[in-house]
């Protein structure tokens, strides 16, 4: 049997995961341990020319946790259809907002827990853009003087849906923002204490305002954060090829699409791991 072995891509986030077929993804027993443990050392793993069938990739997720079986325009339960084209996904003007940094599951309609990992596989890809970006929101937070930790760690932040659609949509409908506000806001710290004791920044395109700070004060913070998180440096720029999968820990990653037209054949199969602990 090939050895496995787990490469690193970036000194601050990824690695390859180099050995592994498709069909051992799923019949090999020590597979999700190997993959769990890897996810917690990288943050992000790579798996280049995988071609993993989407009930082949839900019966992995399966292993790793729990899935979200909500519909997801693709005839696979599990299987969730990333693509602009309405044809493919009706909700494709929504996916605009993957554009800017986030985390999955900041603002659910439920008391549903943010995503524990999510996968991604390439159906089609990009002529031009359509890369995926990902930065580590443990390491920012560990770079961090001792006195910003302190500073921070009682801080509360409003997330919405409406504050990470309107960076791309300038001028939304009536109708866009009635649905946008249907959903309800959160509050979380802005500091994220794990189960495993690891802490995390929680960052992105959903954050509203700062609770309890001047709004310029509390928006200069933010993005402050936000930007020496996302430093070029600190980031790994996946470049899709057909049949790559990408699975990434969504408690201390954050993510973002390039922009790619909407006529783009570009597209994605996501299975989502869900989490089992909230924000706190």
């Amino acid at each position: 049997m090939t050895t496995v072995t787990v490469e690193k891509l970036n000194h601050e986030i990824g690695a390859e995961i180099v050995g592994l077929d498709a069909d051992r993804m799923v019949s090999d027993a020590t597979v999700p341990a190997l993959v769990l443990d890897a996810l917690e050392a990288n943050g992000v793993l790579v798996f280049r020319g995988l071609h993993l069938e989407p009930e082949a990739q839900v019966a992995f997720c399966r292993t790793l946790g729990e899935i979200d079986t909500s519909a997801g325009h693709h005839p696979v339960s599990g299987i969730y259809r990333v693509s602009l084209d309405t044809g493919k996904n009706s909700s494709a003007s929504y996916l605009r907002g993957t554009f800017d940094w986030h985390i999955d599951g900041c603002t659910p309609k439920d008391d549903a827990y943010p995503q524990m990992a999510t996968v991604l596989s390439a159906k089609a890809v990009a002529v031009s853009g359509g890369e995926t970006e990902f930065a580590s929101t443990y390491r920012a937070y560990d770079r961090l003087s001792d006195e910003e930790k302190t500073q921070l760690r009682t801080l509360r932040v409003l997330h919405s849906l409406e504050a990470s659609q309107r960076p791309v949509t300038a001028d939304p409908t009536p109708r866009q923002l009635e649905y946008w506000r249907s959903w309800p806001t959160r509050d979380h710290p802005l500091v994220w204490t794990h189960k495993s004791g690891r802490r995390s920044l929680v960052l992105g395109t959903s954050t509203d305002h700062v609770i309890g700070m001047d709004r310029d004060r509390g928006r200069a913070l933010l993005d402050d954060l936000l930007a020496r998180c996302t430093a070029p440096e600190r980031v790994y720029r996946h470049e899709w090829s057909v049949g790559d999968t990408v699975i990434w820990d969504n408690r201390g990653v954050i993510h973002r699409a390039a922009p790619y037209p909407e006529n783009s054949p570009r597209e994605m199969l996501r299975t989502t791991v869900l989490g089992d602990e909230p924000i706190r």
